[in-house]
Order: structure tokens, then C-alpha cells, then sequence
């Protein structure tokens, strides 16, 4: 049974299984909180669009080192990268 990894983390069991592959805490995350594609058509709205808030919790659900200093498009940056 997985483990509750807080509600950072939507699915711990595929969250869990990520990890034990051998996949860093971030991308993770990122794989385990996003909406099954098919339903989404596979698109997300841009970081552009999103608010610094929204950039700056979307960063801390990833652990982005350094993001309380960010600005927007560094937020943007760092999250494109991960």
C-alpha cells in the first residue's frame, strides 16, 4: 500500500512506484500530479498565464530550491526546466 506523501502529491501510488525507479522527488511529483492527458488533450495552459502565486505553490509542490526569490519569469524558468 502507498504511502500518504501529504497533499502535495496527488497519487502517491504512482508516486511511489516513481520513486522506486529510480525518478528524483521533483519529477515525481510533477508525473504523479498531472490530470490524465486523454481527458486534458494533452494541454496545459502556459506558465505565462499563470499568476506569480500559482507559480510560486506549483514550484514548492516540485521543491525548487531558491524559489522564494524568484521572480515570475524565473519561476517560469525553473519550472520549464524540471
Amino acid at each position: 500500500m502507498a504511502t500518504n506523501h501529504g497533499p502535495s502529491i496527488k497519487d502517491d501510488e504512482q508516486y511511489e512506484k516513481l520513486r522506486d525507479h529510480g525518478m528524483s522527488k521533483s519529477k515525481a511529483a510533477a508525473i504523479a500530479n498531472t490530470d490524465d492527458a486523454s481527458e486534458k488533450g494533452g494541454q496545459s495552459p502556459s506558465y505565462d498565464e499563470w499568476s506569480k502565486d500559482d507559480l510560486y505553490d506549483r514550484a514548492q509542490e516540485l521543491d525548487i530550491e531558491g524559489r522564494s526569490d524568484m521572480t515570475k519569469d524565473e519561476l517560469i524558468e525553473a519550472l520549464r526546466s524540471t
